[in-house]
């Protein structure tokens, strides 16, 4: 702004002085009246001053004080304006000076207000929201009430979502993106919902205007990458966003992107390196890039991945990153420039509403005390944590043969059988989830009650990200080691630890409540979740309260219901269509 002002002074001061080289002549009659006015300028031509004749006015017959002033053409064949004598000087000066300013300056005095008043109201806004966050108090009620065109309605999103408040990371969150400028890191731990902190403020940044994909976000997993598109479409905002990762063709991602045309594209590092390669999509539009679980992408060996994908992000105007741990180095191929550090990483809270017990085990094979432990525990939520795949289907095998419903959870599994697996132990038809340490970052898995760790943790991040999936939010939780003789508590847990005494005789767990059925047709069939539980009230004879969450997937589906309805519900629908379409409709193995 500084420098168009500035801009236009100098413009004006060059007229001025290139119309003060003009000269006028004034010819009087024997009377003393004027006769005529000649106006000269002075050019340069070939180094020498020459006088040239602009215009001659004259004043026939006239008294001067009521001359007729008329236009005549010059020598030069140029017309001329000159409205006015003003005592032998020319008007030019005027009329150039008072051009530029109603063409330039006007304009420029009304943008200028309005920036000026917006950017105090604004200031002031912040201001209040600072001293309110800094003295520990919520933001103000009205806080958003400003910006809700902007924030696509945040209250409405926050009743879809069915959240009545943010938390203060948030809040703080959203305000410190909305702000200014800067790139965020924010620093947070497992559970405290930092996928809500950067997909308000990414959503608040997307123009309708704009054609083509907007926003670009890097996760670890798969399964993050879901659980993040479930969430924004759980938005209901009028932009779209689809999730990309390996484990199904790069080709039918990129048919849905030519279709769906999505502001937003989440993924996993490899897979949009792949997209970005064979242009699949417009990279020139992406103006904000969000890397989520970051620490967890460079423990995976993303790197060179990840900057590559942001090499073929030309024009990204700010980086959101967010991590549940500390790293002591950002990498320079993150193109961090001017940044804010939010760090909500203390663990006080979480560790009071966190419980670690020990439980011992007899024999070096620690089956037998997980069998017990679980046993013990009933039907609550519980995550069993082994090192590795192998002992996870070895674990998973064998509490399957002692009747204990379960189901496991490693990156060597099919995406589908994954997906499967996540979805029962979410919507209670299977109490526990026997998983390497990919369950451990990332997940939305609510209300777990337990964590197990069959084996130690590798390090002390592993185990904060594991203790991390319980204890979210408000809820209380329980973490339990099960070591051997031979084991030993490592340093960065507390030696002193709390004995949990198994009983000698713990019935086996009751089979959970809910069953999930399968359905073999999903959303590429036109099939929606109103579509599904229709059918199952109308035609299976179920009442609302019997069927529980509906999870409906590309080409299948998965629905919850309560266990004593299962086969009277799988013998009325044997045969029927659901939305005119056959298909499979069975218990989920």
């Amino acid at each position: 702004m500084k420098r168009i002002i500035l801009a236009l002074i100098a413009a004006m001061t060059l007229c001025s002085l290139v119309q003060a080289k003009n000269r006028t002549v004034t010819e009087n009659d024997s009377l003393g009246n004027k006769k005529r006015v000649i106006e000269l300028r002075d050019t340069i031509i070939d180094g020498k001053a020459v006088t040239d004749t602009l215009s001659v006015m004259t004043y026939e017959g006239r008294d001067s004080a009521h001359a007729d002033r008329r236009w005549k053409q010059d020598k030069n064949g140029d017309w001329h304006w000159n409205l006015f004598d003003l005592d032998g000087k020319t008007s030019e000066t005027i009329i150039s000076v008072t051009a530029i300013v109603f063409i330039f300056g006007l304009p420029l005095l009304i943008v200028f207000t309005v920036f000026f008043f917006n950017y105090k109201n604004r200031k002031a806004k912040y201001r209040l929201a600072e001293q309110a966050l800094s003295s520990g108090q919520q933001l103000p009620e009205d806080f958003f009430k400003n910006v809700e065109k902007t924030m696509n309605g945040l209250k409405d999103i926050l009743e879809r979502l069915k959240i009545e408040q943010l938390n203060p990371m948030q809040e703080v969150s959203v305000e410190a993106f909305n702000k200014g400028g800067e790139d965020l890191i924010l620093l947070s731990p497992t559970g405290s919902g930092k996928t809500l902190a950067f997909l308000l403020p990414l959503v608040g940044s997307l123009k309708a205007d704009v054609k083509g994909v907007q926003a670009v976000v890097l996760v670890p997993s798969r399964e993050l990458a879901l659980q993040i598109e479930q969430v924004f479409k759980a938005m209901g905002t009028e932009f779209k966003a689809m999730s990309c990762y390996g484990g199904r063709p790069a080709m039918e991602e990129h048919r849905t992107m030519k279709g769906m045309q999505p502001a937003v594209i989440i993924g996993t590092p490899g897979r949009m390196n792949d997209h970005l390669s064979k242009q699949n999509f417009d990279a020139s539009t992406v103006s904000l890039l969000v890397i989520d679980e970051f620490d967890k992408c460079l423990e995976f060996g993303f790197q060179e991945e990840m900057a590559t994908v942001i090499g073929q992000l030309p024009d990204l105007k700010r980086r959101f990153l967010t991590s549940a741990t500390d790293a002591e180095e950002i990498p320079q191929f993150t193109g961090l420039n001017r940044t804010i550090k939010l760090d909500f990483l203390t663990n006080d809270v979480e560790e009071s509403r966190l419980r670690l017990m020990k439980v011992v085990s007899p024999a070096k094979d620690k089956i037998e005390t997980l069998y017990k432990l679980l046993c013990t525990l009933g039907s609550s939520s519980s995550i069993v944590f082994c090192n590795h795949r192998d002992a996870v289907d070895r674990v998973s095998a064998l509490l399957t043969e002692k009747g204990v419903s379960n189901e496991r959870f490693h990156g060597g599994m099919e995406q589908p059988d994954r997906e499967r697996a996540l979805y029962k132990f979410r919507n209670g038809s299977c109490p526990v989830l026997v998983s390497t340490d990919l369950a451990a970052r990332g997940l939305d898995i609510p209300e777990v009650e337990h964590i197990i760790h069959y084996h130690l943790p590798v390090n002390e991040e592993a185990f904060t990200h594991r203790n991390g999936r319980t204890a979210r939010w408000d809820a209380t939780g329980t973490s339990y080691l099960i070591l051997n003789p031979e084991e030993h508590v490592p340093d960065y847990i507390p030696s002193e630890l709390e004995i949990f005494d198994l009983p000698e005789n713990a019935p086996r767990p009751a089979k959970p409540q809910w069953v999930t059925i399968y359905i073999g047709k999903g959303k590429k069939d036109k099939l929606s979740k109103i579509d599904i539980a229709g059918f199952l009230y109308k035609k299976g004879n179920l009442a609302r309260e019997d069927v529980g969450a509906i999870d409906v997937k590309d080409h299948y589906a998965f629905v919850a219901v309560r266990r004593p309805k299962m086969k009277q519900l799988l013998t009325l629908i044997r045969g029927e269509k659901i939305k005119g379409m056959k298909t499979v409709i069975e218990e989920a193995d």
